[in-house]
């Protein structure tokens, strides 16, 4: 290829420059200065698995050792009690939501009101397999009572406060489906 003679002298010195830009660039990445760091977990156990060799102007990373998991067990009783601010047993307006892949599921608490609605839609929440959550509850004893109404039922003792606040809920008991909202 002919290169223009303008262009045929300048050449060797873009190169060169090029060149020296280029080395200057990376010898100043390996003194990188972090500008922002989240925070999150380390990799480094990553690279150690991998048994790198050190670089020879670099010193050895200190260990770092994970934690152990505890060899405590835990049981439902240890999420007792559940108490969620949100919710209180009142009457909630029906409406309409678009959610689908909403598996059905029903909030519940430990109250006069809970209790008799699961009673009365036991059957028809055992039709959809909804999942209850009961978000209010004090004890374990009284979990067991609730789960005695609807044996066929699952319960789970979990705060309804996230939920509440995403679905715009104030009181339970509540059964939410893709499509609605509704006592």
């Amino acid at each position: 290829m002919k290169l223009h003679p303008p262009l045929r002298i300048a050449a060797p010195s873009l190169f060169g420059l090029l060149c020296l830009a280029t080395g200057g660039a990376l010898a100043d990445a390996a003194s990188l200065i972090v500008v922002e760091d989240r925070g999150g977990v380390s990799a480094w156990p990553y690279y150690q698995s991998l048994n790198l060799r050190p670089r020879q102007d670099q010193p050895l990373a200190p260990s770092l050792s994970a934690p152990h998991p505890s060899q405590q067990r835990f049981s439902e009783t240890d999420m007792l009690p559940v108490r969620s601010g949100r919710l209180s047993p009142g009457e909630e307006p029906r409406r309409v939501i678009q959610a689908s892949g909403l598996r059905p599921m029903f909030l519940v608490g430990d109250d006069d009101h809970s209790r008799q609605w699961l009673r009365e839609r036991a059957a028809i929440l055992g039709e959809l397999k909804a999942v209850g959550l009961v978000v209010n509850v004090a004890s374990a004893d009284a979990l067991a009572t609730l789960r005695g109404l609807v044996p066929d039922l699952t319960l789970s003792p979990v705060s309804g406060d996230d939920l509440a606040e995403r679905l715009g809920l104030h009181h339970c008991p509540v059964l939410v489906t893709a499509t609605g909202i509704e006592q």
